[in-house]
């Protein structure tokens, strides 16, 4: 098969497009043919070596859409020909990939190809933040970094479907304002002061969830803008920086710093996304949620979907077709 691999950490030219063993399906794992697969700031990391251990070669890529090519040993929940999205365990950037069945899921016909290969990072992820992690209720207000990416975008949308009463962003430059919008926030701000215009939205108030994936200063000023009661969900570092907060800022508004991992929670706790994929579907399949795309590779142009990622100025998700 072909695939997408590397052989040593660098830049987006070590990705190569080359001929590869396609991988056995092992006991509970099933072998899927890649449709679509998604291009993730984690595949950044790892091609560069700040998440990946090294263990050469490595072929890239967290999720996938395909169809069900064989079954493993001890697989009694799916068949072949069954046309799914997945978190493989081999990596997706290639024609045939390996997932275990805990990690597999079965989409109607309503879920077209592009949607559901832009979806199963970001949508579980989003749903995840604000239900499980967040504890989001009806009526209550969400501050979403990164609102035009596809975690972002998403998130917005996922907020409102789980009845937020205003969804405000921010985001790198004005340019991306509308974005954000078109993805159904209220009120989309620059990161330049945005804990100031956050107070001036609520009144003073302040948010109850705020998602973070940027650390750094970012997370320390989300606490001038995070409601007595509020719930500031981390799940990134995409500034590099480490944020700081002081104890004092916690226990007497009653305000919880919580951390999640969609990679640590699919590697030690796969069973929690069975309930997730569920309602991710539906709201795929009924068409209430819509995954914002940025812009669409061959595989074997992976590297130009790695460069426009690192250069912070594209919005949505980047997928590669396979």
């Amino acid at each position: 098969m072909k695939a997408i691999v590397i052989e040593q950490f660098g830049g987006p030219e070590v990705l190569q497009y080359k001929e590869v063993a396609t991988p056995k399906p092992g006991k509970h794992e099933v072998l899927i043919k890649v449709e679509k697969t998604s291009v993730n700031y984690a595949d950044i990391k790892n091609r560069t070596g700040k998440k990946s251990t090294g263990n050469f070669p490595i072929i890239l890529g967290l999720d996938l859409v395909g169809i069900i090519d064989e079954l493993g040993e001890g697989v009694t929940d799916l068949k072949v020909g069954q046309r799914v999205i997945a978190f493989p365990r081999t990596g997706s950037y290639a024609e045939y990939a390996v997932a275990s069945e805990q990690l597999t899921f079965p989409i109607p016909d309503e879920i077209g190809l592009r949607l559901a290969a832009a979806s199963p990072i970001v949508a579980f992820l989003s749903y995840m933040l604000l239900k499980d992690v967040g504890r989001m209720m009806e009526g209550e207000t969400v501050l979403v970094h990164s609102a035009s990416g596809g975690v972002g975008t998403t998130a917005i949308q996922m907020a409102k479907l789980l009845g937020a009463s205003k969804v405000i962003g921010t985001v790198g430059s004005p340019a991306k304002f509308e974005v954000a919008r078109n993805a159904g926030a209220d009120d989309v701000f620059t990161y330049d002061n945005f804990s100031a215009n956050v107070l001036e939205l609520t009144d003073g108030v302040g948010v109850n969830i705020i998602l973070d994936s940027m650390a750094g200063k970012v997370s320390e000023e989300n606490m001038k803008c995070l409601a007595e009661y509020g719930r500031l969900v981390h799940f990134g570092n995409s500034s590099g920086a480490v944020g700081n907060f002081k104890t004092n800022e916690l226990h007497n508004s009653c305000r919880s710093v919580l951390g999640f991992s969609l990679g640590n929670t699919r590697k030690k706790r796969p069973y929690l996304l069975k309930e997730v994929s569920d309602q991710v579907i539906k709201f795929l399949a009924s068409g209430e949620l819509n995954i914002v795309i940025g812009a669409e590779f061959t595989l074997s142009d992976a590297a130009d979907a790695h460069r426009l990622i690192e250069k912070r100025q594209h919005t949505g998700k980047i997928l590669l077709h396979v």
